[in-house]
């Protein structure tokens, strides 16, 4: 946003928010039915239960702003609580993700960190500055799928009503998805195959890495791969290593800019969790997309010799490696692997619905990781 805009006024554009105080984000409807006092600053989600944050219908509009908190921030509540959206009446959401990866934060872990579009300033909230235009309707729902009571759950999600979009204005996606672990000498999917005219905002990645097959060697060679407009054997876009991809090198340590991250960067248990948003360097597609990451790692002498004492073949494509003939030289190189992948895919589309496949179900979401 240019500051320029700040002082330019809205011709018939109104304000609303949704909250405890005002669930139907309604004009002079904010603390009805009470003294004016702080009432109802959230609502409870038992195990099973589902709750309509926003339901805005026969307007026009864009949400800007969605802050949540809640008071059980485990792993089980975070990966428990799916959240969804669907825009202009569509029968099936175009947003469904465990609440606490579509807000960037990966592996059921809170983390403290600021970025251009999610924010979780002390670690204990999560905030998204994303903008999410409609033209008819917008519904926002988010479901206990755990087996627990919450007991606490804050919302505020703003937005503006009577905005004229132009045509080319997209709905925003999110897509979420785990493999555990990934598939040997299999590109892990970051967005599975999606038609129409849009374009790739970003991601956020978790990952936990194999130790117990491959010791403390390096899991991050892997280069993302973008295929476009009708690209197959090939893609357009190709990046040097996963490292790379979020704006670091030679491994990764904690860290939070504005459009690449990683917030979170464990080196005992090797749990990472990072994201890129293609914000200054947009990602356009016309007709179709398609965005992946190779599953490659980096040995060198020390894990190899631990490898190879194991029993444990190593491969490159097609190509074994010779690992005593390496250990004998004391040199590095990469080889296929199998981790624990999860991620969040943010992208807009130029229709209300994505065909891609439903939520996984919560048991997959939090396996391992209570």
């Amino acid at each position: 946003m240019k500051t320029d805009d700040l002082f330019m006024l809205a011709r018939n554009v109104q304000t609303r928010w949704a909250s405890p105080e005002n669930p139907t984000a309604g004009k002079g409807q904010a603390c009805v039915g009470n003294d004016g006092r702080k009432r109802r600053g959230c609502i409870s989600l038992r195990a099973g239960e589902s709750a309509t944050l926003l339901d805005l219908r026969n307007t026009s509009g864009t949400v800007r702003r969605i802050w949540i908190t809640i008071d059980d921030r485990s792993a089980k509540m975070m990966r428990g609580l799916r959240f969804e959206a669907c825009w202009d009446g569509a029968s099936k959401p175009a947003v469904s993700a465990p609440l606490s990866d579509f807000f960037s934060l990966g592996l059921g872990k809170m983390a403290t960190f600021q970025s251009a579009l999610f924010a979780s300033p002390e670690g204990r909230s999560f905030n998204c500055y994303v903008p999410m235009p409609f033209r008819t309707a917008a519904r926002i729902v988010v479901c206990n799928e755990s087996d627990t009571h919450l007991t606490m759950f804050f919302y505020d999600i703003d937005c503006t009503v009577g905005d004229i979009h132009p045509e080319d204005a997209g709905y925003l996606h999110a897509h979420w998805r785990r493999e555990n672990p990934t598939t040997l000498r299999r590109d892990y999917e970051i967005l599975p195959a999606v038609r129409g005219r849009g374009r790739f905002l970003g991601c956020n990645i978790g990952v936990i890495a194999n130790t117990g097959l491959y010791f403390k060697s390096w899991w991050g060679e892997g280069e993302v791969k973008m295929y476009l407009d009708g690209d197959t054997a090939n893609p357009t876009l190709c990046g040097t290593g996963t490292e790379d991809y979020i704006g670091t090198a030679w491994g990764q340590g904690q860290y939070a800019s504005l459009y690449q991250g990683c917030h979170l960067a464990d080196h005992d248990k090797y749990h990472y969790c990072f994201y890129r948003l293609h914000v200054p360097d947009p990602v356009w597609f016309q007709t179709d997309i398609r965005v992946t990451m190779q599953q490659l790692g980096c040995w060198d002498h020390a894990s190899l010799s631990q490898m190879a004492g194991n029993g444990l073949s190593l491969m490159l494509g097609d190509t074994a490696v010779d690992m005593q003939a390496r250990v004998r030289e004391k040199s590095s190189g990469l080889f296929e692997r199998q981790d624990d992948w999860s991620s969040c895919a943010w992208f807009y589309l130029d229709q209300p619905a994505s065909g891609l496949p439903e939520l996984a179900p919560v048991a997959e979401r939090v396996a391992g990781l209570i």
